[in-house]
């Protein structure tokens, strides 16, 4: 077995996340949840991610072994209290600079939320709701609790991630990272995009979208579609920042965020003690009809 599994096992008995957003992570036990044509798995430990979304027969996320066991890379995770990469680590708040440790390269990526094992707060047949209390410590300073909800119908789902403040201020941004099976089609307009520097990270002003692959932030109010096996997967959320990763020949990703990477230094987003950042993100499948 490789040295880095026991360190992973080790580093979810300590409740800590990992310093490698690329070492393996298992998927642990699974639960699903089902309603109609939809089926979820859903993986608590594994930071509380769902390892596959089936919709009539068809599986639409990219699952633990296509990904190679990769935290970063399977799955559909949250992203809390921050998504994306924070530059170095290092980003200031009310006053004071803050590192954090790293585990993409230099960069701290996709919070502390998505290597962690969540607390099941309940679980029914097509719905699951789910807790992680944050740290106050050298991995995030601030506290606060991070919750959310997954619930399965007929031909979708909802999810809702929120994050809250504890006693203390703290920042935030908040997403969603789903690793789609390549689709055949990405119907996506989006009307900005921030461009990215020489290490790779969101910068301002925006631009005007140039053309893909994209590994970018993009303003957009309309819905995002997917097509695939002769199905088309519509996605909605309440946040204008999207995500679009597709330079990999097997997966494309979708994401919604509150902000975009960088966040807490391009768009910082303040919660008083005791405040809400809540994101609602909808997936609504149907089948392709043919005339």
């Amino acid at each position: 077995m490789a040295a880095s599994v026991p360190s992973t096992l080790m580093a979810l008995e300590q409740g800590q996340p990992l310093d490698d957003a690329q070492a393996p992570l298992a998927r642990g036990q699974l639960h699903w949840l089902r309603a109609g044509r939809v089926q979820v798995a859903l993986a608590p430990a594994a930071g509380g991610r769902i390892a596959q979304m089936r919709y009539d027969g068809v599986d639409w996320l990219v699952g633990e072994r296509e990904g190679r066991a990769a935290a970063i890379g399977w799955g559909c995770y949250p992203m809390v209290p921050w998504a994306g990469r924070i530059r170095r680590g290092r980003f200031s708040f009310d006053g004071k600079d803050f590192v954090l440790p790293v585990n993409l390269g230099a960069h701290a990526i996709h919070g502390v939320g998505f290597t962690r094992p969540w607390q099941i707060e309940r679980l029914e047949v097509d719905t699951a709701m789910l807790s992680l209390a944050l740290p106050e410590d050298r991995y995030w300073p601030f506290g606060g609790v991070a919750t959310q909800c997954i619930r399965v119908v007929p031909d979708g789902v909802e999810l809702r991630l929120a994050v809250q403040a504890g006693d203390k201020a703290m920042p935030a941004v908040i997403g969603w990272h789903p690793w789609f099976r390549k689709p055949h089609q990405l119907l996506f307009s989006p009307s900005a995009m921030y461009p990215r520097d020489g290490e790779g990270i969101a910068t301002l002003p925006c631009i005007t979208p140039t053309p893909g692959p994209w590994d970018d932030c993009f303003l957009n109010r309309a819905e995002v579609t997917l097509v695939s096996e002769g199905q088309r997967l519509r996605l909605q959320a309440d946040a204008d920042h999207w995500v679009v990763y597709d330079g990999t020949a097997y997966a494309t990703c979708v994401e919604p965020q509150t902000g975009p990477p960088d966040g807490l230094t391009l768009l910082p987003r303040r919660l008083g003690a005791g405040e809400r950042l809540e994101l609602r993100f909808g997936l609504i499948w149907e089948s392709e009809v043919h005339g």
